[in-house]
């Protein structure tokens, strides 16, 4: 019986592999091919007039870091490169930090709210989603430049004598990464919130605990998971950021986006192009790898 039990189970393991196989190949083929040919790209040779030249090198990693001075050959740092670089991190974990500020206390108050009404404001939140990235950035646009709807307000009550130069600056960037992604960090947060136990912070409250002492030792440690993949959401999306920085930067303020699109477009650089895609997926990668340790933490903490 035993002999049977598991030649069965190995039969049913092979026809699951196989009815797998199919897909397996295509999400092989669809997600690894792309990336596997980056890879090669980025060791090679850039031709003269775009495309690549089948010699291998090692220059292009060079460039993402250091470049040669046109004259003198002297070796220095890649200022360009590691500017883009530092504002895509800076503006991504500014933008975090921003969406936490804002999208904690709104899961919060979604979360407090009669159970037949949550929808209703869930829905409000998802709105946006509904609508094309573009329009959306063009949108904060009007609100920002220089006789958009702030400006006009802020001369209309004497604030200021002239318009406030809000567009094409980090700022600007900010602003709008913040609100497109904005409902990345309150939908995860708003998932831990909704399970969460109120009669502990009701136990708070009756062991004279202030409100802040609640919010530090009660809602946000059992609500930190959502917090961090929303944090994890909101990162990933911003360092690869093209279309907002594109439009409310205005060339001015490159992100990592840009700078690969520039790379692969008008400098005709693809290996280099290639180096930087990939710079910018082992980014990611590191704060992937945080979020994993974060949650497993967070779990043997739990035990």
């Amino acid at each position: 019986m035993t002999d049977l039990s598991t030649i069965r189970s190995r039969r049913e393991t092979r026809d699951r592999w196989l009815l797998l196989t199919p897909a397996l190949v295509i999400l092989t083929l669809a997600a690894m091919g792309p990336l596997l040919i980056v890879v090669i790209y980025s060791f090679l040779t850039p031709g003269d007039y775009g495309g690549v030249e089948w010699q291998f090198s090692w220059t292009s990693w060079f460039n993402v870091v250091a470049e040669r001075d046109f004259f003198t050959e002297e070796l220095k740092l890649a200022d360009a490169h590691l500017t883009v670089l530092w504002r895509s991190v800076k503006l991504s974990l500014l933008t975090v930090i921003l969406s936490f500020l804002v999208g904690f206390p709104t899961a919060y108050f979604i979360a407090t709210r009669p159970a037949h009404k949550r929808d209703m404001w869930m829905l409000l939140i998802m709105i946006p989603f509904w609508t094309n990235l573009l329009i959306r950035t063009f949108a904060i646009m009007q609100l920002i430049r220089n006789h958009g709807t702030i400006n006009m307000i802020l001369l209309g009550l004497g604030i200021v004598d002239e318009p406030v130069q809000m567009l094409y600056t980090e700022f600007s960037l900010l602003v709008g990464m913040t609100y497109v992604y904005l409902p990345l960090m309150i939908l995860p947060v708003y998932a831990s919130m909704e399970r969460l136990d109120f009669n502990l912070v009701e136990a708070g409250y009756d062991l004279y605990a202030t409100r802040f002492q609640v919010l530090r030792r009660v809602i946000f440690p059992l609500v930190k998971p959502g917090v961090v993949a929303g944090s994890i959401l909101v990162f990933v999306p911003c360092l690869g950021a093209y279309v907002t920085p594109r439009v409310l930067g205005g060339g001015k303020q490159l992100m990592l986006g840009n700078l690969i699109d520039l790379q692969f477009g008008q400098l005709r650089n693809w290996p280099l192009g290639a180096a930087l895609s990939l710079t910018l997926l082992a980014v990611v990668m590191v704060a992937l790898v945080f979020y994993v340790r974060a949650i497993g933490r967070e779990g043997e903490s739990d035990v």
